[in-house]
């Protein structure tokens, strides 16, 4: 196995029952069955070292905890059937080739986050192919830069079908001073300057816009070494982002954090604003945060808001 360049993470495929999509439609506003984010414990696998001995071929086929947090606003507790595959094509989106593809997980869920234990480095194909080799030889770098394996996700809740992948990335420590990435989590939330709890709804009055910010995350960006084109160590540092979502209204901006061309970042700042003319209800908020190198996870805040 060769090192890894960079890695990517998560990629979603959303193919709902409804061909079209409506123009005023928003990412931010979360009215009908969808996955807004996946996540793994621990974010990638490193092996010790990278020859190939039993001992790093244990390692990168240890338990891994996915998580997926699946949204149903509407669906009343409806039941989720879910069907969980690693993949060996990083372009087959839907992992429609039962060749290529094991069978990880599959069951029935709500929504909410669903966690399981998988093992998707153990994964073999017929004769006894190791997934992991297959996830090489179509690689077109035959893994350098790594090796991502694609783990699908296809969720139906009624006539709702998603199909969500997340890359699982495996490399080794090809250069002083590579070490498995830690998860991002977010400290916390505020609203107009407002500690924002978890555990109780947060009482929202007018038709806004509420300044939402995270607390500060500067600290928590991991400085990180990856190989460069020669093999020599080139140290980066995490800036990461986070997507806002709410079952009623609208955030703008809709992502934030990121860094510029010129490694300028971008603050974790935004604001909500309810729809016109809506009734008080209770609103669930999702916040997601990815670093731009695999790792993932996300908070969940309701708000009592009256017009």
């Amino acid at each position: 196995m060769k090192a890894l360049l960079e890695s990517c993470a998560l990629a979603l495929l959303l193919l709902g029952a409804a061909a079209c999509v409506d123009v005023e439609d928003q990412p931010s506003r979360v009215f009908d069955f969808r996955v807004l984010g996946i996540a793994t414990e621990p974010p990638e696998l490193m092996a010790s070292a990278c020859e190939i001995t039993q001992e790093t071929l244990d390692e990168l086929s240890s338990d891994v905890t996915y998580r997926t947090l699946l949204v149903d606003p509407a669906g009343e507790g409806r039941p989720i059937q879910y069907t969980l595959w690693a993949c060996a094509d990083t372009e087959d989106r839907t992992c429609a080739n039962a060749s290529n593809r094991v069978l990880l997980s599959e069951g029935t869920a709500v929504a909410g986050e669903l966690a399981l234990s998988v093992r998707p480095g153990a994964s073999t194909l017929a004769e006894d192919v190791p997934l992991l080799q297959r996830v090489q030889e179509l690689d077109p770098y035959r893994g350098l830069g790594g090796l991502r394996m694609p783990l699908v996700l296809r969720a139906q809740a009624g006539d709702e079908v998603v199909y969500a992948q997340k890359l699982m990335v495996f490399w080794c420590p090809a250069v002083e001073g590579m070490r498995v990435n830690e998860q991002p989590v977010i400290p916390g939330l505020r609203v107009d300057d407002v500690a924002w709890p978890a555990e109780a709804p947060l009482e929202l009055r007018g038709a806004g816009p509420f300044v939402v910010t995270s607390e500060d995350v500067a600290a928590l960006q991991e400085t990180y070494v990856v190989p460069g084109l020669r093999l020599e160590a080139v140290t980066l540092r995490e800036s990461w982002e986070i997507s806002w979502h709410a079952t009623l209204g609208e955030f703008a901006p809709q992502e934030t954090g990121g860094s510029s061309f010129g490694g300028q970042e971008g603050r974790h700042r935004t604001e909500w604003e309810p729809e016109e003319g809506a009734q008080a209800q209770e609103v669930t908020f999702w916040a997601v945060v990815r670093d731009g190198r695999g790792g993932s996870s996300w908070v969940v805040r309701r708000a009592l808001w009256s017009p």
